[in-house]
């Protein structure tokens, strides 16, 4: 087919040729069949403000200045041995920038060097080289990965205090996931890795809060898991991250840290706990199994071995399908799938099951906790990334922290606010990857 390139007579000249009558109406032109694209001859000019490219930028720099950040990580931070010319806090923000940003690796930094909103923020011409942030990261310890704990539990208090969150009582969820390695990574093996079967991982543990969505604390650890001091350690730790109006609270765990150091230390802190089983088979009585809705439900104290005093142990069991003909199960338990769990609740079994089943809810949390960044191995060195972890779960947190506040905001606008709002605050119902992408068409000048 040829194509014709006679150009197209204009207005003006078509209005030559065929004169209009009086009184005709004008008829509006129809939109070209093809808009033009960008090119080199596309018109182009400068303005006076600067535009940020990247989504939540101006949140992050309004969110740090609202929660005095800069003050906090003065107070509770500990330098490593060799600081950096730049200064510890503008190091440890220009992390917080572009993780809060969605950059997840530090090579990433280099997008973002030299932009105008960035560099303002950090107060620098423009940031050091991608080496630079290497090098500082590979000095960080265990002493690092505490002291920003801290730095994210001072925090934590403000916030709360802002938005009138007082709760006397939390839920803790314990949850571990897994981070795929490539290469020879300190405290990496192969083993529970059900997404890369046969590839080294690591094993991070996350501790979150059920009433605001938020990190209260996480471990970096081998692809075996926490031992069972490690993780009644990591029990103990809540109380110190907690603001101090939390006097109690519920502990809830999959069965990979039920043990008695962790039971053990739950009932030493003054929390309630419920922990999956399946390490342990209770002798539950054939006679009290009662029927709530479809299920029935059972409970007896045990002491399994090893432990040092009886548990209730709580079950649920429901009838099996069966599936065409098939022989008879010889006992009466295989007819039935059970869930057992231990619990220092008080509750009847039916309600102490229904009180484990919100925790199904934390798997969304790690699914945005992994793509903010935690599964980023950006060292060999294992204190390295501890740290590193540690920085962004802060990040994740100033995510959480900043819909708080939009929420208590939305909520208690020209009113006053709800007394309920001292036990469930009100959350910004959107991903952190969708509030991003909502800033990033909101244009903002300096």
């Amino acid at each position: 087919m040829v194509m014709s390139h006679r150009r197209t007579p204009s207005r003006r000249e078509q209005g030559k040729n065929s004169p209009r009558r009086a009184g005709t109406p004008t008829v509006a032109e129809s939109p070209p069949a093809r808009w033009p694209r960008l090119g080199p001859d596309t018109p182009h000019g400068l303005c006076s403000e600067h535009l940020s490219g990247f989504g939540g930028l101006l949140a992050f720099e309004k969110v740090v200045d609202l929660l005095g950040l800069s003050e906090v990580f003065a107070e509770r931070y500990v330098s490593p041995e060799r600081p950096p010319d730049l200064g510890c806090d503008r190091r440890v923000k220009g992390f917080l920038t572009w993780l809060f940003i969605g950059f997840q690796r530090v090579g990433q930094v280099e997008h973002i060097r030299r932009d105008p909103r960035v560099c303002g923020l950090l107060k620098a011409p423009a940031l050091p080289a991608v080496s630079t942030f290497w090098r500082y990261l590979q000095s960080l310890g265990r002493g690092q990965s505490e002291a920003l704990l801290r730095v994210a539990a001072g925090l934590r208090a403000r916030v709360w205090a802002l938005i009138g969150f007082q709760p006397r009582r939390v839920t803790i969820h314990i949850a571990p996931t897994t981070s795929t390695v490539y290469g020879n990574i300190e405290q990496s093996f192969k083993g529970y890795n059900p997404a890369h079967r046969g590839k080294k991982a690591l094993r991070p543990v996350l501790g979150f809060i059920e009433e605001t969505r938020e990190s209260l604390c996480g471990e970096q650890s081998a692809c075996g898991g926490l031992t069972e001091d490690e993780v009644a350690g990591l029990i103990r730790q809540f109380r110190g991250f907690l603001p101090s109006c939390v006097r109690e609270g519920l502990v809830r765990g999959d069965a990979e840290h039920i043990a008695w150091e962790s039971v053990k230390a739950c009932i030493e802190e003054g929390y309630d706990f419920i922990f999956a089983n399946k390490r342990c088979t209770p002798p539950f009585p054939k006679d009290p199994w009662y029927k709530h809705g479809p299920y029935e439900y059972n409970e007896c104290g045990y002491p399994p071995q090893g432990w040092k005093r009886s548990c209730r142990f709580v079950a649920m069991r429901n009838p099996k399908e069966e599936r065409g003909p098939r022989t008879l199960p010889l006992f009466e338990e295989e007819r039935y799938e059970y869930r057992v769990f231990v619990s220092s609740l008080s509750l009847k079994p039916h309600n102490v099951v229904a009180a484990y089943d919100p925790r199904a809810s934390v798997e969304s949390l790690i699914g945005e906790a992994q793509r903010e960044g935690i599964q980023a191995i950006p060292s060999k060195r294992f204190q390295a990334n501890q740290a590193y972890f540690q920085i962004v779960l802060l990040a994740y947190n100033l995510w959480r922290w900043m819909k708080l506040i939009a929420g208590h905001h939305e909520q208690t606008r020209g009113r006053t606010p709800e007394p309920s709002l001292r036990t469930r605050p009100a959350i910004v119902d959107a991903t952190i990857r969708l509030a991003r992408l909502k800033l990033l068409y909101t244009p903002h000048g300096l």
